[in-house]
């Protein structure tokens, strides 16, 4: 029988501040994040950098994590972790996995063709095999115990969730729509580091771009689309609202004490009390937190604000300056409603 591991996931629309919270929680001597555990594009991995500033190639945190991970992965690469709950050998399958939560009934529709599929059951449980070695990995490397994964992701939640060694915990992570909207159209100006040079994964605004720019009713729709999913899910997560599904791999269903919702901007103006009730809530001690929380040790991948080097916090709304009108009332129309409902006016 596996060791438990204690186990946090931020759940939420991408660019809402996930790199930002995993990097403030990490400064604590019992937490460690790497960011998103199921990474996406990284592009050419001998040019990728680590949030320590060097090639992950040729960090010494990344190159002991890999040497564990092929002990028992053979195949492990840096640029394809084999996290990601995928299925190429199924067209259909894969294609299945690829939407994202849509709610009880469409859920429980998809579970019950993807339990028809001996080649996706077997391929699960290695996947499951791999997030559980790759968390273990990273926490024997970096000492901590508790996983902080950014990976933000509906329906990866789902599927974490089915590992029975993971007590995991959720973060609801919330940013007003309109900013986020405006980090999908122009992400490269908006949801990357400060400094120009080390954006696209610290290559540079030479290298390729890291996701295509949206025009605004489909970067709102997007925002109102992840928010859907995390709301499927986090109904799936309070029993008060949810009748519990038991299948004969897994459970799913948690108590409501085990996520809480927490907004960017709350997050931006009040930083130590929202990281006060967050490590409230994990069962952590906040005044072990170090100082300045870009002094502690940082081996993150993703969001290229993990290459910025200020410990500085500042609420980012320049969405209020650059969004036209027109922009802003096309917004509205996509998902305005769903933003008001989170207190964004």
């Amino acid at each position: 029988m596996r060791p438990r591991i204690d186990y946090v996931y931020i759940l939420g629309a991408s660019h809402s501040g996930s790199t930002l919270l995993a990097m403030l929680l990490n400064a604590h001597p019992d937490i460690t994040t790497i960011g998103e555990t199921a990474p996406g594009r990284m592009g050419d991995v001998n040019t990728y950098r680590c949030s320590c500033g060097r090639l992950i190639q040729e960090c010494a945190f990344w190159t002991k994590v890999a040497a564990r991970m092929r002990d028992r992965h053979p195949e492990f690469r840096l640029d394809d972790f084999g996290t990601k709950f995928e299925f190429p050998a199924g067209r259909v399958i894969n294609r299945l996995l690829q939407f994202e939560h849509r709610g009880r009934m469409l859920e429980l529709l998809r579970d019950t063709v993807l339990r028809l599929s001996p080649g996706w059951q077997a391929a699960r449980r290695e996947i499951a095999t791999r997030c559980y070695d790759l968390t273990a990995a990273v926490l024997a490397e970096s000492g901590g115990r508790i996983l902080v994964d950014s990976s933000k992701l509906a329906h990866r939640l789902k599927f974490l969730l089915q590992i029975p060694e993971f007590n995991l915990k959720v973060i609801h992570l919330v940013r007003d729509g309109r900013a986020v909207a405006l980090t999908y159209m122009k992400q490269d100006e908006f949801a990357d580091s400060r400094e120009p040079a080390l954006r696209r994964g610290g290559r540079g605004m030479t290298a390729d771009a890291t996701a295509a720019s949206l025009p605004m009713r489909r970067a709102a729709q997007e925002w109102r689309r992840c928010l859907q999913a995390a709301e499927h899910v986090l109904v799936g997560l309070d029993r008060s609202q949810w009748i519990q599904v038991r299948y004969e791999e897994f459970l799913v269903g948690l108590d409501r004490s085990q996520w809480i919702q927490v907004r960017y901007e709350e997050l931006c103006r009040d930083t130590d009390g929202v990281l006060c009730r967050i490590h409230d809530f994990l069962g952590t001690d906040y005044a072990r937190t170090a100082g300045r929380f870009r002094d502690a040790e940082h081996h993150v991948i993703g969001n290229g604000m993990r290459l910025d080097g200020t410990s500085s916090i500042s609420l980012d709304e320049r969405w209020k300056s650059v969004l036209t009108e027109l922009e802003l009332a096309t917004f509205d129309c996509a998902a305005g409603d769903m933003n008001r409902r989170y207190g964004c006016t």
